[in-house]
């Protein structure tokens, strides 16, 4: 983030966002940021603080040892630093990074607090910047959604015409392609949720969408993935009960392989 001119880094643990201290103190001193936070963790309210904050986040938090260093804290002979307040009491809120990003980091409530003790100005910034790449963040997540909404549409589109070339004979009555068509969906509703539409809205029923719009990202690229493979296996006149079991086997395979890389990539942002 560039926050008035400064950069901040941002880092990710846990699904929490965590704001550099390091770049914040630099606000205030940039060749000295790391006394700027040693300062500003051994006083007495900063200590009551975090001490407030592991308690409501952290259960394997110390309590024994924050009371021992509370009663220091204020004392002219008191001495902390974020890598002793993290060994004492197994705090959470506060972490330090090696490499090229790296210092000292805070949860963002944390990040917050400390950002007002060094300029309010400058945390007003902070907050201003993070809300707008948080929203930025949100809206690009939407627009995947939404596109791979509409990839799955298309796939649809070609999926219905190989169910009419290959599997609706010409004398059929309206009423009997619509069943057709609602039958090849469900086919790949069961192959992917487990259930098919009509299953879902009886498990939903104050729900104004429908099952493929309470899908995630993941499902619908699968979605996308099977409608094409039983167009394709439609035309090849395999059976629907053949069908659903490789749709099945299929919808599982890249289920687990797109868990496992978001799972991966969580770790990755991490280690950061």
């Amino acid at each position: 983030m560039n926050v008035n001119g400064t950069e901040v880094a941002l880092l990710t643990i846990n699904q929490d966002d965590f704001i550099s201290l390091t770049d914040i103190a630099k606000y205030k001193d940039a060749e000295n940021p790391r006394f700027i936070i040693q300062n500003w963790v051994r006083n007495r309210n900063t200590v009551e603080f975090l001490g407030i904050w592991e308690s409501l986040n952290n259960p394997t938090f110390n309590r024994v040892e924050f009371e021992a260093v509370k009663s220091q804290a204020g004392l002219n002979s008191f001495v902390m630093t974020p890598q002793r307040w993290i060994e004492n009491t197994q705090a959470i809120g506060i972490t330090s990074r090696a490499g090229r990003y790296g210092g000292t980091y805070a949860h963002k409530d944390i990040a917050y607090e400390f950002a007002s003790w060094v300029s309010v100005e400058f945390k007003l910034y902070l907050v201003k910047e993070f809300d707008r790449l948080k929203m930025a963040e949100f809206s690009q997540q939407a627009l995947g959604w939404n596109l791979q909404r509409e990839l799955s549409k298309i796939n649809y589109r070609i999926h219905t015409d190989a169910i009419k070339e290959a599997l609706i004979p010409k004398l059929l009555t309206k009423n009997q392609i619509t069943f057709v068509y609602a039958n090849e969906a469900d086919l790949l509703n069961v192959a992917l949720f487990g259930k098919t539409a009509a299953d879902w809205r009886n498990e939903n029923p104050e729900s104004k969408g429908n099952i493929r719009d309470a899908a995630t990202l993941e499902q619908l690229v699968v979605l996308s993935n099977l409608e094409s493979i039983n167009a394709l296996l439609i035309r090849q006149e395999i059976g629907q009960s053949e069908r659903l079991i490789l749709l099945n086997q299929t919808a599982i395979t890249q289920m687990e392989s797109l868990i496992t890389t978001k799972t991966i990539k969580k770790i990755g942002n991490q280690n950061v």
